[in-house]
């Protein structure tokens, strides 16, 4: 299994300067990717641009929308931004695209929520079409991204299985998660695909003496679910112990793929994530011998 760490553009508090410089530092290693997060309204930094910020100064690491609410974008133009970030880091972008949940970002864009379902199904197809045409492309015909389908129900396992070459799962415990991936491989075995989907997922953190902020900022972050906020907050890694004991989990229960989010804008979170993700893993893959985990 893989190890990537996302970058703080919804964190409020973050700067400019801190996303490019934890950009440059996760380029260094021991992360496989760096991931981001996608919000509207609310105090954050729009995930492509810091993407693109992030392509600037790195050179090794894959860059992923973890996830991107593509829906709430018109379609040319967000293909267009795909293929200039595509071409500013060649071979290293990875697209999460799902619905979303929170209605209040829909309320300020001018794309209904009741059609956002069939929006993403559309974006899917159109997306890989277009930047095969070329036309609208830095360079011409480009190789699209992998793309992954975020989400937890059955409309979500069949646009992955028909249109994406993965999924992206949004965080719980591993049980969940491997009920979860049983489902998506069985939605891509009745797509008639060869092979199996790329299984990706994510989780938070907060190191050091950072338990309490990250805490606040989850609860505030997914205030819109009620009751189910703190549950989120429960599972919040902050410890070393914590967070090996969950990508063993994970990586025993299928995924190929965790993102660890910070819930805490600071560049020492970066570093003591890094101290705990590198031991036993090269470029955030850990290593089993010989032949490394796959």
């Amino acid at each position: 299994m893989q190890v990537g760490i996302g970058m703080p553009n919804t964190l409020p508090g973050t700067s400019g300067d801190l996303l490019v410089d934890w950009a440059r530092r996760a380029d260094a290693g021991p992360f496989a990717s760096l991931g981001v997060l996608d919000r509207i309204v609310y105090q954050s930094f729009e995930p492509l641009v810091s993407l693109s910020a992030a392509a600037a100064v790195t050179r090794r690491i894959e860059l992923v929308t973890s996830i991107l609410i593509s829906p709430l974008r018109e379609t040319s133009t967000l293909t267009k931004q795909l293929a200039s970030l595509y071409a500013l880091a060649p071979g290293r972008l990875t697209v999460g695209a799902a619905i979303g949940a929170r209605g209040e970002d829909y309320e300020r864009s001018e794309f209904g929520r009741g059609t956002r379902g069939d929006r993403l199904t559309e974006q899917l197809a159109t997306i890989r079409t277009l930047l095969e045409e070329g036309a609208i492309n830095a360079a011409g015909p480009t190789p699209s991204p992998r793309l992954l389908v975020g989400g937890g129900s059955g409309p979500s396992y069949a646009r992955a299985a028909q249109l994406a070459d993965g999924w992206i799962h949004g965080g719980s415990p591993a049980r969940v998660f491997a009920r979860d991936v049983a489902e998506m491989r069985a939605a891509w075995a009745d797509a008639g695909r060869l092979g199996r989907p790329e299984i990706w997922s994510m989780a938070y953190f907060a190191l050091g003496d950072a338990e309490h902020r990250g805490r606040e900022y989850l609860l505030d972050y997914y205030a819109f679910t009620g009751a189910f906020a703190p549950r989120i907050a429960d599972g919040l890694l902050t410890s070393a112990l914590d967070v090996r004991e969950y990508l063993q989990a994970y990586e025993d229960a299928g995924c190929d793929h965790l993102i660890l989010f910070p819930t805490v804008p600071g560049i020492e979170q970066l570093e003591l994530l890094a101290e705990v993700v590198g031991g036993g893993r090269v470029n955030g893959q850990v290593a089993t011998g010989a032949g490394g985990a796959q």
